[in-house]
């Protein structure tokens, strides 16, 4: 299914729900995304409150718009829901900032969540995060942690006309937000402080020009708004250079480093052979 806006097949969502009826109980990692947030949603109805655990790890790289998600929809679906500090911010491997930094970061989060007693950890993995660089998926097989929407066979426009299914059009509709620290270039360290400036100017941007996508990248050299391809063609470049000063008004933490918008390239503030990966 390759079409985001395709109906999800039920053999798909049978397959999904006699998975996580073969685990009877389950504990779901849930980052505030789409994926793990439908997940939640689905294990929750098929599994009922009792038999479902939900985590959500709340640290400098979440966003807080993804926390209050979580949140918000815990509340409103009633989930036996959990707030939990992983402990990455302590692991200095983490905040060191190697091309692996996500295997320590996901070692640091299925390692207390495994720790927790009686239920399998679940993560929202589908088979799409399979064909790209994933160290993550490495620190959920140390620890055991299983993927629901791999084995049952979903894509990510599986995922998202499952959130349809389930009437969350809302969460269908999320664009995909990888964690801030993604937004930091390999190498630099990574330090809560520039996280939530981050945090911030991306949530400006979004007030201010509604785009479809936008990443605040922490560079050497300085800040890369990244914006999506339509928001670009819309800025002059007097609306542009207006941008970048208010910016910099606002934002006098910069230190006056370079300030430059470009065109969103995924993954752009990744820097290193992904073949040497330090332990």
């Amino acid at each position: 299914m390759g079409n985001d806006a395709a109906p999800l097949a039920a053999a798909m969502a049978d397959r999904l729900a006699a998975t996580l009826r073969e685990l009877g109980q389950a504990t779901v990692a849930v980052s505030g995304g789409v994926d793990s947030m439908t997940l939640a949603s689905f294990a929750h109805r098929t599994l009922g409150r009792d038999a479902v655990r939900m985590v959500h790890a709340v640290s400098p790289a979440v966003p807080r718009a993804a926390t209050e998600r979580v949140k918000a929809r815990g509340a409103e679906e009633d989930w036996r829901l959990e707030l939990a500090d992983a402990g990455e911010f302590n692991d200095e491997r983490y905040r060191a900032n190697p091309v692996n930094r996500c295997y320590f970061c996901k070692s640091n989060l299925y390692g207390l969540l495994s720790a927790m007693p009686g239920d399998k950890v679940l993560s929202g993995a589908n088979r799409d995060d399979l064909g790209d660089y994933r160290p993550g998926l490495r620190a959920a097989a140390e620890n055991n942690v299983r993927h629901p929407y791999v084995e049952a066979g979903f894509t990510k426009s599986d995922v998202r006309a499952l959130a349809r299914t389930l009437g969350l059009p809302e969460l269908a509709a999320l664009p995909s937000s990888p964690c801030l620290s993604s937004r930091i270039e390999t190498g630099l360290r990574i330090e809560p402080a520039a996280l939530v400036m981050i945090d911030e100017i991306e949530e400006w941007l979004k007030q201010t020009l509604a785009p479809k996508t936008v990443r605040c990248r922490l560079r050497r050299q300085g800040i890369v708004i990244e914006l999506d391809e339509e928001t670009i063609a819309r800025l002059t470049p007097d609306l542009k250079a207006a941008l970048i000063t208010e910016l910099n008004m606002q934002r006098p933490d910069l230190d006056g480093g370079k300030t430059e918008i470009i065109t969103y390239r995924r993954g752009s503030a990744f820097v290193g052979n992904k073949d040497q990966t330090p332990q």
